[in-house]
């Protein structure tokens, strides 16, 4: 068997048709292979994948019409050229044909001239669809890497300001680490828990973690003598800090209007807005309560307070562990989801 030749499924009950085709098949240069019902064909078919199959469409056991809708209903095969040959040129059985998907039709007695012509026309036809196929797999392989490589270089500017952000602040050095690994830690325990389990998938917690560091990118529109101020801050400076998330929400906004839309701009968007945002509604910039605060924003305010908490500041030394699950089991109910905190402090061993 000659491997690199065009394989051609020959489908017919009647020996001596087989044998016909079969002689003008070798004549064109290719591989014909015989099978003499439905049921037997489509046992070869997913050996030997051919490149075309010439079917009789009155057979015993499975017809040709049962194979055809076989073949064109599986993705696998669909794309195989499928010639009809039968004994009758009543019309309604070419159109049926056609109709479950046939590229075409040849009547019985065989002219050679005309079944060369037919298979060699379809078997170019089904080259070129595939050469076009994998020209567009390629074509859309490089479009998704460059709109890969797009993203990863917003993702990187966004990290760059919020790097600028985290020193106006004056937070550790491995603040953002600690905000992005305990969402992750966070989230995943909450994707076990049946009250979040249809919200919370393997997705979503690889993006609230590249997402959550970027919540207080507005920062770089705060002053510094405000974000580093020592002592207790005025009215005026509580509204001008408090004014970080709409601004970096109009950053992200930007950016999302820059080009295509993702699930990161997406989550990083309601994260940056909305981390401020209280369970009772007395927080901003909207006044958002309960689950109207989208979950990711839920998950990074918990966070973000817990890693403040634990971290040292200027003005305090940081608190242990179960004294700032305590500081925040005050606020349940207040700024906090009671579920969150409880799943918080079941796997709190486990925060960095």
């Amino acid at each position: 068997m000659i491997e690199n030749k065009a394989k051609i499924l020959i489908v017919d009950d009647v020996e001596s048709n087989r044998f016909i085709l079969k002689d003008i098949i070798e004549q064109m240069g290719y591989q014909p292979v015989l099978a003499e019902n439905g049921n037997q064909a489509y046992k070869v078919v997913s050996r030997i994948w051919p490149q075309l199959i010439i079917l009789d469409i009155a057979m015993p056991e499975m017809d040709g019409y049962e194979f055809c809708t076989l073949m064109k209903s599986n993705p696998k095969t669909r794309e195989i050229p499928i010639i009809f040959i039968s004994a009758y040129d009543n019309p309604q059985d070419v159109v049926k044909c056609f109709e479950l998907g046939g590229e075409d039709y040849i009547t019985k007695p065989f002219v050679p001239e005309i079944v060369k012509a037919r298979v060699g026309l379809h078997l170019k036809l089904y080259e070129a669809n595939r050469e076009l196929a994998e020209s567009n797999r390629l074509l859309q392989t490089s479009v998704n890497e460059q709109l890969s490589r797009i993203e990863n270089e917003k993702k990187n500017v966004l990290y760059a300001l919020t790097r600028i952000a985290r020193e106006y602040s004056a937070y550790d050095a491995n603040h953002i680490e600690r905000i992005s690994g305990n969402c992750r830690i966070l989230s995943e325990a909450m994707q076990l828990s049946p009250k979040y389990s249809h919200e919370i998938n393997d997705i979503f917690v690889d993006t609230v973690e590249m997402a959550a560091p970027i919540c207080d990118i507005g920062n770089i529109a705060v002053p510094a003598n405000i974000l580093q101020k020592n002592s207790f801050l005025t009215a005026e400076e509580r509204k001008e800090i408090a004014l970080h998330t709409v601004k970096g929400a109009k950053i992200i906004d930007d950016i999302i209007e820059s080009g295509e839309p993702n699930d990161f701009l997406r989550m990083t968007f309601d994260i940056v807005k909305y981390h401020h945002e209280n369970w009772n509604g007395s927080g901003y910039p909207e006044g958002l309560s309960g689950n109207d605060i989208p979950l990711s924003a839920q998950i990074v305010a918990i966070v973000t307070n817990y890693c403040a908490l634990t971290e040292s500041r200027a003005y305090r030394e940081p608190f242990d562990r179960d004294t700032a699950l305590t500081m925040l089991e005050s606020n349940v109910d207040t700024k906090f989801s009671r579920d969150i905190v409880d799943i918080l402090k079941k796997i709190s061993k486990r925060l960095k």
